[in-house]
């Protein structure tokens, strides 16, 4: 983190074009916050949580507009310093406008624009939020469905890392025990079976175990699935697409060749974001532009979750082309890649075709047969629970937790009765319980915490 953080800030905190209102925050400390507003806002008066009408002058004195003052002095703020809202007209000019004369009477503070995420990252570094809490807040906003929205509320709320606290207390119990008794080493043995160590690591492993899955369905929910829609050219990708978005997202003709370059949409199952491509429908061709196309259409394959491969139903001449395409998926993505197979056209079926294809599911563009049983075997894929108490998760938080699980595992080699190594064990736990302390950001390295704050807008 290269920021100064005792230098005043100021942004915009409400988005870009115009609206019925717009909110401009600064924060920072008391006595600076407080002398700007003074300058500004003539009759402004040091009302905790109190809206004041106020006129807004410019530096010759002249009214800009009429604003609502807002003075919450530190620490019960946001950021945890003082911070002062100014909300005034919503037109972009106007608020640009004001944010550049704070700036021109603050200069003299050291008052300057917020980078990305500043405020949430001030409110982190003095203890208002853990650093699951102040990512939630990013995720809350680009939340893309209600249930998104939910689950981030929840790690808002602090639900994930309650749980992360919890089973991180239980550890350090643990380890502060065993760390007492490794003076004595004769009594090792006793200490095992008397403290039940192996139940309780047993207990914490599963309560890992749980919060993993439940983070696993939140990384879900915020990352979703990438699917590629594969095939000959008209197979009925197109089609199928557009059967599963709802929309005429792309052009469908009998031509073959027609889709040449992607075309992505994003989808909602269950909550569940799947982002899935048309490609381009791979063959041979000596056409320049189609060529540019199917080159991306392997590498949307190479970057997909989940691999649609399709189908001709009506054409079984076809067969062995669609076999060098699923070689070719294969070779670009790696082994253990769901690959969903549909057989299209099922409207044009004969019984020579049904017996001769081996096929996941049977789908009609034309009249929708097949695309709700797609549709679930996408879901299922995911892994799509449907919990009610799922909070949103980042795979940064995923690999912790299953860094942790790899330490308490190894930590139970250690206490076999033919294995007991106290001091390897007690190591182990520690090493498990700074993974943890990895996710709320308490052994979190700054080179980490930038990265994380570098992805949030501005006025947050």
């Amino acid at each position: 983190m290269s920021n100064d953080f005792n230098e005043p800030i100021v942004a915009l905190a409400t988005g870009t074009g115009n609206s019925g209102i717009g909110i401009i925050r600064l924060s920072g400390k008391d006595e600076v916050i407080k002398e700007i507003a003074k300058q500004l806002m003539p009759g402004f008066k040091e009302l905790k949580r109190t809206a004041q009408l106020l006129s807004f002058k410019d530096e010759n004195n002249e009214q800009v507009d009429k604003v609502i003052s807002l003075y919450f002095p530190a620490p019960n703020s946001y950021t945890g310093e003082t911070v002062l809202e100014v909300q005034s007209h919503g037109g972009q000019v106007l608020l640009n406008w004001i944010l550049e004369i704070i700036l021109k009477v603050g200069k003299v503070f050291g008052l300057r624009l917020a980078a990305p995420g500043e405020f949430t990252e001030r409110a982190f570094l003095n203890g208002k939020l853990d650093l699951v809490q102040a990512e939630a807040v990013a995720d809350l906003i680009d939340a893309s469905s209600r249930n998104a929205v939910k689950a981030a509320s929840l790690s808002l709320k602090g639900e994930f890392s309650r749980y992360i606290h919890e089973v991180s207390d239980k550890l350090i119990r643990l380890r502060m025990e065993v760390e007492a008794i490794l003076d004595f080493p004769e009594e090792e043995i006793d200490f095992i079976s008397e403290y039940n160590c192996k139940e309780r690591l047993e207990a914490i492993i599963a309560e890992v175990e749980k919060t993993l899955d439940i983070a696993e369905q939140g990384e879900t929910l915020r990352d979703g699935f990438k699917v590629a829609l594969i095939g000959q050219t008209n197979v009925g990708k197109s089609s199928i697409l557009n059967k599963l978005a709802g929309d005429e997202i792309a052009i469908v003709s009998d031509v073959e060749g027609t889709t040449r370059d992607k075309i992505q949409t994003l989808i909602h199952l269950n909550g569940i974001p799947f982002h899935i491509t048309d490609t381009a429908g791979i063959r041979d061709t000596e056409d320049k532009v189609e060529k540019i196309g199917i080159e991306r259409t392997k590498t949307e394959i190479s970057k997909a979750d989940i691999v649609v491969r399709i189908l001709d139903g009506g054409d079984l001449k076809r067969a062995g082309e669609d076999e060098k395409i699923l070689s070719l998926v294969k070779e670009l993505t790696h082994k253990d890649i769901p690959i969903l197979t549909v057989l299209n056209k099922s409207d044009l079926l004969t019984v020579e075709n049904i017996v001769s294809r081996e096929t996941d599911i049977r789908t009609s563009a034309l009249t929708g047969e097949g695309i709700d049983e797609l549709k679930k075997a996408l879901l299922k894929i995911a892994g799509w629970k449907n919990k009610e108490s799922v909070f949103i998760a980042r795979k940064r938080h995923l690999d912790s937790l299953k860094l942790a699980l790899v330490h308490l595992n190894i930590a139970d080699e250690f206490i076999q009765n033919d294995n007991i190594q106290l001091e390897l064990f007690a190591e182990e736990l520690k090493l498990a319980n700074d993974q943890l302390g990895e996710i709320v950001g308490k052994t979190t390295s700054d080179d980490l915490l930038g990265l994380i704050f570098k992805g949030f807008c501005i006025g947050k």
